[in-house]
């Protein structure tokens, strides 16, 4: 019997089932599974949780009863302590039959709830993940923003830097101790999936580097070079 076929049960055969498989020993897991499936764990838990406020509300109102009891025998005389005495194996035998009925309630409750707070937890994680990954796609956008920018040469505006400058201010909790870090630093550590550089594309790059450190794109390394001159010119120069 799978969660679904057990979530269109009525509720009395819901809460038969329930009571059969409460107690551990004599469960059947895989319908016990099927009960704190998420799509039936909601469902359990009040049902478990309303049998044991039954028992416990029962178990009371007998006690009191028993208790109005005994000072009704005790009024009667020696008639009404035997009546007592008659009754009180009878009594015992439902207390401890009911006592313990409540205890398997009291005991499955709290199994049932650890097993909502692990549902919460892992909900949570996967609530946490799904945003750690919208923050990611957030920083490679932003990233790749200012990288066009940088590779182009265009003139940056201040809502340019104000955006770039997020990467610095924005964090995110990362490691046991749940220290914060910037998403430049997850971009630069975590985020950013590295291409190992050849050597052809370092000599490129330094090369691009050393152009763009010098003003209007001339690197200073050809500063004062005359330009060249063509033999055979009108000037016959050479």
């Amino acid at each position: 019997m799978d969660e679904h076929t057990i979530s269109r049960l009525d509720d009395k055969e819901y809460e038969q089932l329930v009571l059969k498989n409460a107690h551990p020993p004599v469960r059947d897991p895989d319908v016990w599974a099927a009960l704190t499936a998420p799509e039936n764990l909601e469902r359990t838990r009040n049902l478990v949780d309303a049998v044991a406020q039954r028992t416990g509300n029962a178990l009371r109102t007998r006690k009191a009863e028993r208790d109005q009891f005994h000072q009704q025998c005790l009024a009667r005389g020696a008639a009404g302590k035997k009546e007592w005495f008659d009754t009180r194996a009878d009594f015992e035998d439902w207390k401890r039959r009911a006592g313990n009925f409540h205890q398997c309630m009291l005991k499955a409750k709290s199994e049932l709830n650890k097993v909502q707070k692990d549902v919460n937890r892992e909900a949570g994680h996967q609530l946490a993940q799904d945003q750690r990954d919208t923050l990611r796609r957030l920083a490679l956008a932003v990233n790749k923003h200012q990288a066009v920018h940088a590779k182009t040469g265009g003139i940056a505006e201040q809502a340019d830097y104000e955006l770039w400058q997020a990467l610095d201010r924005l964090t995110v909790p990362v490691g046991p101790e749940q220290q914060h870090v910037s998403l430049r630093t997850m971009l630069d550590i975590y985020w950013s999936d590295v291409t190992p550089v050849n050597e052809d594309a370092e000599r490129l790059a330094r090369g691009e580097r050393t152009m763009r450190a010098a003003p209007a794109g001339q690197s200073t390394a050809y500063a004062g070079v005359p330009k060249a001159r063509h033999v055979h010119n009108d000037k016959k120069l050479t």
